[in-house]
């Protein structure tokens, strides 16, 4: 293996997630005290936007859609259509179990949807309308009662196309209202917003963190960081669409890292000459350039082995495999939030419109979990139903094991089921 570009030391990244984790922490306690002043505070300093009220109502958001041009109507509905069914293919493979395993004991598990769940729309340079359909959507596909839905406004004004999908998605409360303000106002809760039981979605570091320390007061979907894109190649790509597909992400922000593993050092000389190239006419190359110097990575490897052991090892979140056979990385491979097999394919489809979920595991999470789907919003939770005289049959057991572990009380419960229920 041979590094032939670096990105940043994780020594600076650290320093910047600190600084970031400060603002959260002073943000999230400053709305536990003050409720809906602190919001109202907060959006006004960061967004510049106070209304009357953050909730929009129905009639608002009647006539916010109408507003929007019947063919992007038609694209959020093409696309949502798409995660819709997939969702439910999910939902499908998700069963109830009853088993008796001895005789007069009966063990299940159910499926439960969580009751209410906040979900964050990204906005800013990059509205977001997927994120709509990708959280929203999908949590109602799962059956989840109470979605709410939170998205910043832009510059002052409403991004039309954004509240449509959300409305179309099925969100029963849609808030203008972003940052690090929504994420404590959703977790939380206000004079004005009752909390939800769970918040998704992606954002910027600033909500990333607001997530990671919300945490366990409500659940969340992943700990979702700057977007990650790892391009696996071999002699049969092209530079010209490992550059685009490698800046087309970098464009999200500063911090998006964007890597290249080859068994081509040509196609590695190739990709960086094309990349520069590509940057002097990429409409975001301003954002795109930082993210490629600062966070780009290139590494050339001796075999396809070798770039999946270091597939693996980097565990991004969006992995495009562009070699001979794709279907060994898919058959292989086990750390990544989505792959994306064969040059048809890119990171875009899978961010917009093709039926999988976009918001995936960063920062090495993908080593443990995976991205958000209709599962992310049901509980599995268990039961158990058990005969009189199964009970005294277990109770021995189960006195005997706590007995072993010097749980007296635990020893006596069943002991007392082995008494009432056993052989006279």
């Amino acid at each position: 293996m041979k590094i032939l570009k670096a990105g940043r030391s994780q020594e600076d990244v650290s320093a910047d997630d600190s600084k970031v984790s400060k603002i959260v922490a002073d943000a999230l306690k400053d709305v536990e005290v003050r409720g809906d002043q602190a919001v109202r505070e907060l959006s006004k300093t960061f967004d510049k936007w106070e209304p009357e009220s953050f909730r929009l109502s129905q009639n608002q958001i009647n006539d916010i859609v109408s507003k929007v041009p019947a063919d992007v109507i038609n694209d959020i509905k093409f696309a949502q259509k798409n995660i819709r069914e997939f969702a439910e293919a999910q939902l499908a493979s998700m069963h109830d179990v009853e088993v008796e395993n001895i005789p007069g004991v009966i063990l299940g598990h159910k499926n439960i949807p969580v009751s209410s769940v906040g979900c964050y729309i990204p906005g800013g340079r990059y509205p977001m309308v997927a994120s709509a359909h990708m959280s929203v959507l999908t949590a109602k596909v799962a059956g989840v009662k109470r979605v709410i839905a939170c998205t910043p406004p832009i510059n002052g004004e409403v991004p039309n196309a954004t509240i449509a999908a959300m409305s179309l998605a099925g969100a029963d409360e849609i808030y203008l209202l972003g940052g690090i303000q929504a994420m404590a106002a959703m977790a939380i809760g206000t004079e004005t917003i009752d909390p939800v039981d769970m918040i998704v979605g992606p954002g910027n570091a600033f909500v990333a963190e607001a997530k990671r320390q919300l945490y366990g007061r409500v659940g969340i979907d992943l700990f979702a960081g700057p977007t990650e894109t790892l391009i696996v190649a071999d002699h049969t790509a092209d530079a010209e669409m490992v550059a685009i597909d490698i800046l087309g992400q970098g464009e999200h922000g500063p911090n998006s890292p964007g890597a290249l593993i080859t068994t081509s050092e040509k196609l590695a000389n190739e990709t960086v000459k094309e990349i520069e190239r590509q940057l002097e006419t990429l409409e975001t190359a301003d954002i795109a350039r930082v993210s490629w110097d600062d966070y780009g990575q290139i590494i050339l490897v001796d075999s396809i082995e070798e770039a999946r052991i270091e597939a693996d090892r980097l565990a991004f979140e969006h992995v495009e495999i562009l070699t001979e056979n794709p279907d060994y990385f898919l058959e292989n491979m086990t750390n990544y939030g989505c792959l994306f097999l064969g040059p048809e394919t890119n990171v875009a489809y899978g961010d917009k419109v093709i039926g999988t979920n976009h918001t995936l595991p960063t920062k090495g999470s993908a080593r443990y979990t995976g991205g958000l789907w209709v599962g992310k919003f049901v509980k599995t939770v268990t039961y158990q139903k058990v005969t009189p005289e199964a009970s005294a049959y277990i109770g021995e057991y189960a006195a005997r094991l706590c007995q072993l572990e010097n749980f007296a009380g635990h020893a006596e419960q069943a002991l007392l089921r082995v008494r009432r229920y056993g052989k006279k």
